[in-house]
């Protein structure tokens, strides 16, 4: 999605657990991709001088509660029942990190997007065939808007592709900010 905006770029997963800190859900998962981002930047700018990262993290939050990605096929139903005909808020969280000469300080910004998703009465079979492909697996709430899962969804009411993971809108006016494009 990234490549959308036209800046050249490469894909570096961070070591870092996605384990969200005590708080509102928007400063905990903004914090997440801030870490990513710090981790990354740390682990590239000695290697390679200055370093400009964007981190992300995307969760699925239901009745103020992070759902976090299923462990298994069985975690992945029951995310997908609790979500069932409800609304729900999806939060990206976005880091830009700059990390300079050594012993100078980061530059680094922070923010968060979040879009609702009403989810639609799906059956216990549509489920179990869902869960049955792996695709919710390694996504947050059990559910990929863009793939197979966008057929369990009823509406989103905000930025698609912050559902999706990244939010184009606001992440090229950080970067446009940050004069990256």
């Amino acid at each position: 999605m990234l490549g959308r905006l036209g800046i050249p770029f490469q894909v570096q997963p961070s070591d870092i657990p996605e384990e969200h800190p005590p708080g509102p859900p928007a400063q905990a998962i903004a914090a997440v991709a801030l870490a990513k981002a710090l981790a990354v930047a740390a682990d590239i700018g000695g290697a390679r001088g200055p370093a400009v990262v964007l981190g992300a993290d995307t969760e699925v939050v239901l009745d103020g509660r992070l759902l976090g990605k299923p462990r298994d096929a069985g975690d992945a139903a029951r995310m997908l029942r609790e979500l069932r005909g409800r609304e729900h808020e999806v939060i990206t969280g976005l880091a830009v990190v700059e990390l300079g000469p050594p012993g100078s300080a980061p530059r680094q910004e922070t923010t968060a997007v979040t879009s609702r998703v009403r989810m639609a009465e799906y059956s216990d079979a549509d489920i179990q065939s869902y869960v049955a492909t792996g695709e919710p697996l390694d996504k947050a709430g059990g559910y990929a808007v863009q793939g197979l899962g966008g057929r369990l969804v009823a509406a989103v009411d905000g930025c698609l592709t912050n559902v999706i993971g990244l939010p184009l809108t606001t992440t090229r006016a950080l970067l446009e900010r940050w004069r990256l494009l």
